[in-house]
């Protein structure tokens, strides 16, 4: 795996084949942190056939929308190199605007990192 910048906005690990990615900024708003973390993520996927990639975002109180757009480019990522992407502990704040928004149709969304690490 790549090495993280000094001040990564990710804390990422391996738990049985699934890149499990933490996000360590509690509120994802600003758009050079958003371009950050999307160059992050991009960095792992890049190049990963077959990539499983598990976002949990147990440390998130708040998104900007940008931020959902940067979550529906990186599915488009994963998806073109035949990876999945599972979503969890998100907060009912922030899922509320997943649901406002349909993104939860879009999403493989589960309450727990343990249930989304089982559903792969």
């Amino acid at each position: 795996m790549p090495e993280s910048p000094d001040k990564s906005h990710l804390v990422v690990k391996e738990t049985d084949g699934v890149c499990v990615v933490e996000f360590s900024d509690r509120k994802i708003l600003d758009e050079l942190s958003i371009t950050e973390i999307q160059d992050e993520l991009t960095d792992l996927v890049r190049d990963q056939q077959g990539v499983k990639l598990l976002l949990h975002f147990g440390a998130v109180e708040h998104m900007s929308s940008a931020a959902l757009a940067m979550l529906i480019n990186l599915n488009e990522q994963i998806k073109g190199v035949n990876g999945v992407l599972k979503l969890s502990d998100i907060i009912p704040q922030i899922y509320e605007v997943f649901k406002i928004t349909r993104l939860n149709k879009l999403f493989d969304i589960h309450k727990t990192a343990r249930e989304a690490l089982a559903a792969f």
